[in-house]
């Protein structure tokens, strides 16, 4: 096999993120300022070559906001920001530009201007709930507040460039509960629309809250790795036909966020051949949310406005590959990774080329991976730095596989459309890791366990051959001596896979019920 198809396969592991641990969702409450504008903080980004049957020429992109939603997190529960802009970038060319942008803008309103109201002895009063019945397919009439939402595409430069509207829609309410909403999946499947997306094409949009599809043991990997992080039954791709005696054992139960916490997903679908500019087939994408400059609170608040917000718009939050700014980004750093653009990346590249992860990695679980390997390593840590694979992974996408023909160093995740979907009951949970180069780094899908993934690379799987399409592969980024433990089966124990999920748009299950109480 050509090396530049191995690069591309595995290198494109890399781009999980070069020192990559295990982190919460992708992007929750990954920056001190995020945690202070929770409805605007992106958490999970994924984009795929749709494999819904009959949707293979199409690409979906999912940007996730609104981090750890307690499903029972009433009465308010999780509208979106109005004054806030949600947007989807996408660069055809590999300039690092944004050349088309999909923007969702949100208003909130209450019914005849009130809410729903009661007589209550010789007055006629507003509730405090939102809604005051039974909704269903049938009867939404119950409900007090309509959340809609202005979805219009852009292109060229995000904020000076041609603006399309491509329509007004509606955002369900989130799951309240089974009393309320009896039948949540037929209700909130009203809000799939088939969209006309001017100079392009037919696609489909939603926004609404869905299931959270990010498996990660989460308590036990930010108590200072509180674990032994190798596979402890099964191989799961490693090879190796069997687990390490004192590993951990796959479970759900390992799982803090899967079947436990909520998230608000803003899913499109785009056919492929509006994507595809400069005939490489490899687009690029990030999502941001950003907020007016100045914000001035109102002493007199009202439902429709708390703050007076003016200015230009100030990007809060940004993602693209996963668990960078958590565990790549410095501290002092985060924020303004959050507000960069992908041209300005260059900055903050020694975080790439000197990660501090594997180091801290190594101080953490050196002495539970030898004693549970039966070795005495001096360090488990990758030695061969700088780590220039991470450079072309992180910034430049893989060549062969998802690097643009041109392509300007920058942090993106990139996807190579012209690599066919594999179905889901097909899909390999780590994606280019096992030999599914449909998944992971190439894109990402939401069957991916991108935890599993980036740790094994930056424990140094890119240093010893690699299965692509079946054969082994040396890529020869680094040796073998330059990673101790690179062909260990490393994992957080929290699995996910994509049977676990739906099989048609938006992919991500129905939200969990916030009652009754007992999911199980």
């Amino acid at each position: 096999m050509k090396l530049s198809h191995v690069s591309l396969a595995v290198l494109a592991v890399a781009a999980t993120g070069a020192a990559v641990t295990p982190a919460l969702a992708s992007s929750h409450r990954e920056a001190p300022g995020t945690t202070e504008q929770p409805k605007v903080d992106g958490t999970d980004f994924y984009m795929f070559r749709s494999y819904e049957s009959g949707r293979e020429d199409y690409v979906t992109f999912i940007a996730n906001y609104q981090p750890l939603q307690a499903p029972y997190g009433g009465p308010n529960y999780f509208t979106m920001d109005e004054d806030a802009i949600y947007e989807i970038h996408i660069d055809v060319d590999g300039d690092a530009n944004e050349d088309i942008t999909y923007q969702f803008d949100f208003d909130n309103t209450l019914k005849n201007g009130t809410g729903i109201t009661v007589p209550v002895g010789d007055k006629r009063l507003p509730i405090a709930l939102r809604q005051a019945g039974q909704i269903t397919t049938d009867n939404i009439f119950a409900l007090g507040e309509r959340e809609g939402y202005d979805l219009r595409v852009i292109t060229g430069d995000r904020r000076t460039g041609s603006s399309s509207d491509i329509g007004t829609f509606v955002k369900p309410v989130d799951n309240i509960g089974n009393k309320t909403l009896p039948n949540y999946s037929a209700y909130a499947n009203q809000y799939i629309y088939d969209i006309n997306i001017p100079g392009c094409g037919s696609g489909r949009v939603f926004a609404g809250q869905r299931a959270e599809a990010f498996a990660v043991n989460l308590g036990e990997v930010f108590d200072l790795v509180n674990l032994v992080p190798i596979e402890g039954d099964s191989s799961r791709g490693a090879g190796d036909g069997g687990g390490f005696p004192g590993g951990i054992t796959q479970d759900r139960a390992n799982d803090d966020l899967v079947g436990e916490a909520n998230v608000t997903s803003l899913a499109v679908e785009v056919p492929i051949s509006c994507l595809d500019d400069d005939g490489d087939g490899i687009i690029g994408a990030w999502t941001t949310a950003s907020l007016p400059q100045a914000e001035i609170e109102d002493p007199s608040p009202t439902y429709e406005q708390t703050s007076v917000y003016g200015g230009a718009f100030v990007q809060q939050s940004r993602l693209s590959a996963p668990l960078v700014n958590e565990v790549v980004i410095g501290l002092p750093d985060k924020d303004l990774f959050n507000a960069a653009e992908p041209t300005q990346d260059a900055a903050l590249a020694d975080y790439v080329t000197n990660p501090t992860l594997p180091v801290l990695l190594n101080t953490l679980f050196r002495d539970a991976v030898n004693d549970t390997l039966g070795t005495d390593y001096e360090t488990i840590a990758p030695t061969n730095i700088p780590r220039n694979d991470l450079v072309a992974a992180f910034l430049t996408g893989i060549e062969g596989l998802n690097q643009p023909a041109s392509v300007q160093a920058s942090e993106m995740m990139r996807l190579n459309m012209g690599i066919a979907p594999t179905p889901r009951d097909q899909q390999s949970p780590l994606g280019v890791a096992g030999d599914d180069l449909a998944g992971f780094p190439n894109g990402r899908r939401p069957g991916d366990d991108t935890v599993d993934i980036a740790l094994r690379v930056a424990m140094g799987a890119l240093c010893y051959p690699v299965p692509i399409n079946g054969e082994p592969t040396d890529l020869g980024l680094c040796d073998e001596e330059d990673a101790n433990v690179g062909n260990v089966a490393f994992t957080d124990g929290a699995p996910i896979s994509a049977s676990e999920l739906q099989n048609e748009f938006p992919y991500l299950n129905t939200p969990i019920p916030g009652s009754p109480n007992d999911n199980s």
